[in-house]
């Protein structure tokens, strides 16, 4: 049986069996992250990852003079903190909770010990690391070589792949700081998003009224992630 029984909003946890959540079940704690919270700075060491519930975290870099960019999103779909089991330890991007909501947190030590125990709990996270590089990967892709408008709808579709509902709490400093952009091409950008009928935002609000012409909108790249997140973690239990 699945852990889908006890904690199906983790999807990632969801696909292990039963014997290995009732082995990870004691190290975990359940905890709510307001947004903006910090989980972890570039050049820091890992102490606890956090597997989402209900909300999603940015992992972005950071320049010297403050300018960020995004580098990928995690939601219910995986877990934050890679690095700590991967025998990096310290990182060199940043993580900040963008929505808020419930995790489920774990000490770093902990989820390394068992990392190294279990054969399904290993693959499970190996075949996840490899979803996370491909959606850096086509990120820095699109950041660099599509339209601003096409960068935008791959992030918003990105966000509402792990969260709840169509609507999202983004303001547009927020999401030219995701973007790495200034504010006024993302004004700009969501605009002419809005005049298409595809999203209408309002005070940080963000509503997405047309899910299928928005990714017809945006560029190859989110294809690409989503097709690797399914190929990497299909709803079947770790082996």
């Amino acid at each position: 049986m699945s852990t889908a029984s006890h904690q199906p909003l983790n999807q990632l946890l969801a696909c292990l069996p039963e014997e290995e959540w009732a082995r990870l079940m004691p190290f975990l704690e359940r905890v709510h992250l307001p947004p903006g919270q910090s989980l972890y700075e570039s050049g820091t060491t890992i102490r606890h990852v956090f597997f989402p519930l209900s909300g999603h975290v940015a992992l972005h870099g950071m320049t010297e003079s403050g300018d960020s960019s995004l580098l990928s999103l995690v939601g219910r779909e995986g877990v934050v903190g890679v690095s700590s089991f991967m025998g990096g330890l310290s990182v060199t991007s940043y993580a900040t909770v963008l929505a808020g909501g419930d995790f489920l947190r774990m000490r770093a030590d902990d989820l390394r010990r068992e990392f190294e125990q279990s054969v399904p709990l290993l693959h499970l996270l190996l075949r996840y690391t490899q979803a996370l590089i491909a959606q850096m990967a086509q990120t820095s892709v699109c950041n660099r070589h599509h339209t601003l408008e096409k960068a935008l709808s791959r992030c918003l579709l990105l966000c509402l792949d792990r969260s709840s509902g169509n609507e999202l709490l983004l303001t547009h400093e927020q999401m030219a700081n995701l973007l790495g952009v200034r504010r006024e091409g993302v004004s700009e950008a969501a605009a002419r998003l809005q005049r298409q009928g595809l999203i209408r935002y309002a005070r940080g609000r963000i509503e997405v009224l047309d899910r299928p012409g928005l990714v017809h909108s945006t560029c190859e790249s989110y294809g690409v992630i989503k097709t690797e997140y399914d190929r990497l973690l299909p709803r079947r239990l770790a082996v």
